[in-house]
């Protein structure tokens, strides 16, 4: 009788397990082809637009810092009464690549309707768009649900491109990640562009001094002034994060930050850290290969944050609109 007792309580706990985290293979049974019909659609179209690798990426982050990977970024209209979603915060005002995330949920729905979560959706697309153009493979669990709230009040939670190392530290230990996640993750600014509206201060008034951050070198600086951000209210010409390499994954980032040449205030700051700056040595004497393992590591990490399982949420028909 005892190890009958016991049975049913493996039983029951592999069934919790299974419904309330996430796995990889999630949809092997409910939408066998998810996955493929996810990737074949990354695959098919993002070198029409390779620059979306970096786009996706950083609405992956930027949905996981607010209530968890749930894909509430995508939501066009606000669970609050008289408040705008998370996509007219300010952090989320410059983010692209959401009509492509429709497509790829329609073409997921005509296989299985609603089965496929938009937040799956969102962080396999980013995985496989950065890995179809050239940078790391990271596994991604499945098995989120999608979330019903959408606040831009609630977009502070994401870092912003003026943090200092304070408030980066203590942005990404709210979400369960270290300095070694935080150090990763600003790796992925390798890639893709940013606006001079995010560095003016930083080139033209830093802390309301009227000068130019005493900590970006000036040459640099000089540069970007004199051929990008040549005002301090230019708010449409782009920037590159990696200058003459941002459309390669690689180690270039780091070595910039050691010639302080990082773009934003939250890029210099990781210097001004021992641990983090040790962190940065040690990427730029390993390989990119290791650069990748790591990575990846925090990606997985990062993709866990806060998700919905189970009954949480609800799986949304369109990813733009909680289900009615």
């Amino acid at each position: 009788m005892e190890r009958i007792v016991c049975f049913v309580l493996l039983v029951f706990g592999l069934l919790g397990a299974s419904e309330g985290e996430l796995q990889l293979g999630f949809y092997g049974e409910s939408c066998p082809k998810a996955e493929k019909i996810v990737l074949d659609f990354v695959n098919s179209h993002i070198h029409n637009a390779p620059s979306l690798a970096a786009a996706f990426i950083r609405m992956h982050f930027h949905d996981c810092f607010v209530r968890g990977c749930d894909a509430s970024v995508l939501l066009n209209s606000s669970s609050t009464a008289g408040e705008e979603p998370e996509k007219a915060g300010p952090p989320n005002l410059t983010l692209r690549g959401f009509d492509f995330i429709d497509r790829v949920k329609k073409v997921v729905e005509d296989e299985c309707p609603g089965i496929v979560s938009c937040a799956d959706i969102l962080a396999l697309v980013t995985r496989d768009s950065i890995v179809a153009t050239g940078g790391p493979f990271w596994k991604v669990p499945t098995g989120r649900r999608d979330g019903v709230i959408s606040r831009a009040s609630e977009t502070t939670s994401i870092p912003p491109p003026f943090a200092n190392f304070t408030t980066l530290q203590t942005l990404f230990a709210n979400q369960g990640l270290d300095l070694k996640d935080l150090v990763l993750l600003s790796g992925a600014h390798t890639i893709g562009v940013s606006h001079c509206s995010s560095i003016s201060d930083r080139l033209y008034n830093f802390s309301g001094t009227g000068k130019q951050d005493p900590s970006l070198d000036t040459q640099y600086a000089q540069n970007l002034k004199r051929n990008k951000c040549t005002t301090p209210t230019d708010n449409t010409t782009k920037i590159e994060m990696d200058p003459g390499s941002r459309k390669t994954f690689d180690l270039s980032y780091y070595s910039l930050l050691l010639k302080r040449r990082g773009l934003f205030q939250s890029d210099a700051a990781l210097t001004t850290n021992s641990l983090t700056l040790s962190f940065i040595n040690q990427l730029l004497t390993g390989s990119l290969h290791d650069f990748f393992t790591h990575f990846a590591i925090s990606m997985e990490k990062m993709g866990r944050i806060n998700v919905k399982t189970a009954s949480a949420g609800q799986i949304r028909t369109h990813c733009s609109l909680v289900n009615t």
